[in-house]
């Protein structure tokens, strides 16, 4: 593997390890999975949470199940097609997805304190762009 990737993969890794928040739940990878999904996608059913995760439909459905049992995520039926169900992120849903993915900021701004301007800027900067180049890869 590239040397470059392997460093960027490494500060990132790092970058998480120790600016995430503590986990407070037990959840399962493939539901925050899951979450990130319908988060960060529209119209998304258990169709296409199976295809995202590669599992068969049942599987898929079973993950949604419990999902919505312990309340992060509800369903509606298309208006369009009534056969169709879409999953929506409840307020819950929201704020687990957010402590199992995201950085802790009150961690992240005591970093970003002890930085100048300038490397605010670049850090900023070098994320905006990484982000950006992300969402194209889908």
């Amino acid at each position: 593997m590239n040397s470059k990737v392997s460093l960027l993969n490494q500060y990132w890794t790092d970058i998480y390890f120790h600016l995430h928040y503590p986990h407070k739940e037990k959840i399962s990878h493939q539901v925050i999975r899951i979450l990130q999904l319908v988060d960060k996608q529209k119209e998304i059913g258990v169709n296409e949470v199976a295809s995202y995760l590669q599992v068969s439909h049942n599987t898929a459905s079973e993950h949604v199940k419990r999902a919505i049992e312990k309340k992060y995520l509800t369903k509606e039926r298309d208006p369009f097609d009534e056969r169709k169900v879409i999953l929506f992120l409840t307020d819950a849903g929201k704020e687990v997805l957010h402590r199992n993915t995201s950085l802790d900021e009150e961690k992240l701004e005591d970093v970003l304190k002890q930085l100048d301007q300038n490397e605010v800027n670049i850090v900023e900067q070098a994320l905006k762009i990484l982000s950006e180049r992300a969402k194209q890869c889908m």
